[in-house]
This record gives C-alpha cells, structure tokens and sequence, in this order.
C-alpha cells in the first residue's frame, strides 16, 4: 500500500537524495545563467524595481507580510517585467503534481504556487512564501516539484522567494538528477534585486 504525504510538510533534501537520487551538481559551469550573460535593465525597469522596493518595504515595516501580499507587491511586478504574461508562455496556479517514490511506497502529492510554461516545456517553477519563512526551507519543496517535470530530458528553472529574499535552481533529470542553486539574493543589498530581475530575463530569452 503507498503511503501519501503532502510534499510542503517539511520534505529534507536528504529525502530527496534517498528517495529520488537527486544530488548537488558538481561541474563548476552547471549553473552559469544566473552570472553571466545577463540583460541589460533599461531606466524604466530600474525605476519599476524601485517601486517593488518600495511598496514591500512599506507594507513589511512593522509587520510580516503574508504569502499572497508578497505574490501582489513583489513576485507578479517581476513576472510581468521578465516578460513571462506576453503570448510566448502560459502561466498557471496551483497546479497539482503527483510523484512517487515506488521503491519507498511513497507517492507525494502538492500544487505548485506558479508554473510558467514555454509550449509544453516547464520553464520555471515558482515558490512563494510569506516574509517571514526561511528559503532553505522552500527549496527542497520547489526541488519536488520540479522533479515531477514531465519533459525530463530540459532544464528547469525554479525560483523561491519570500519578498525579500531570493534565490534560483536549476534541475536536470537526463541521466540522475542534480541540481544547483544561486547565492541568496536580498532586496535591500547593492544591486541584487536588479540581478534577480535580469536572471528571470535571462531564463526567459533561453525559452524563446
């Protein structure tokens, strides 16, 4: 009889290791689209992130800002600026996966909070959570979710964040799956929000 667990309760990458086979990818070039080759952001994408700042700051000022309040002020402005609404991909929400772990007796079941499609290819899975939630937490869930990617043979692309807090994943299954992750990106830090706006860009130029 298979066991079913919800994939948020608090799944471990070293689950993800026993169960799937999933580990660290170790060629140092693996995971390069975060770093290099990244847009340009013209003036008024640099102005438009400057209002995303400054609506999450002051709505989080005193407060923790709720998962669906860092969807509105943060994740769907970058979506937009990245280029993900225009007619070359389909974005959907809570979108439900299933993958089993058959040699566990395990099938995990959840629903993506954002998945942007290129065609029928996944292009990124999206996790996002409220201000107050850790991102190391939220990775091996997104990390489960992408594994259910039904066009294992491509890249995909995740991305998790919590409004001010960031970071992306890169999973690919050819072969055994690994993947690698970005550093930490924050809101408030030199220019890492302008990167986290030029990496969707990039990820999104790699699909068209």
């Amino acid at each position: 009889m298979l066991l079913t667990r919800k994939i948020s309760e608090k799944i471990s990458l070293q689950e993800l290791e026993i169960q799937f086979g999933l580990v660290p990818a170790k060629e140092p070039n693996f995971f390069r689209e975060w770093q290099e080759n990244l847009p340009e952001l013209n003036n008024f994408e640099r102005q438009a992130l400057d209002r995303i700042k400054h609506n999450y700051n002051n709505l989080s000022t005193g407060s923790q800002l709720s998962e669906n309040l860092v969807k509105m002020t943060v994740f769907s402005p970058l979506l937009d600026l990245a280029g993900f609404y225009s007619s070359n991909f389909l974005v959907k929400d809570e979108v439900g996966v299933k993958i089993s772990a058959a040699d566990a007796g395990i099938v995990y079941r959840g629903r993506i909070d954002i998945l942007v499609f290129q065609n029928q290819f996944w292009v990124l899975v999206i996790e996002s959570k409220s201000s107050s939630f850790a991102l190391n937490k939220a990775i091996p869930q997104a990390l489960t979710y992408m594994l259910n990617n039904p066009n294992s043979p491509n890249s995909t692309y995740g991305f998790v964040l919590n409004g001010s807090n960031f970071r992306f994943i890169k999973l690919l299954t050819a072969n055994s799956p690994k993947y690698a992750l970005s550093d930490e990106l924050l809101l408030d830090r030199g220019d890492d929000f302008l990167q986290v706006l030029c990496i969707l860009k990039r990820i999104a130029t790699l699909m068209v």
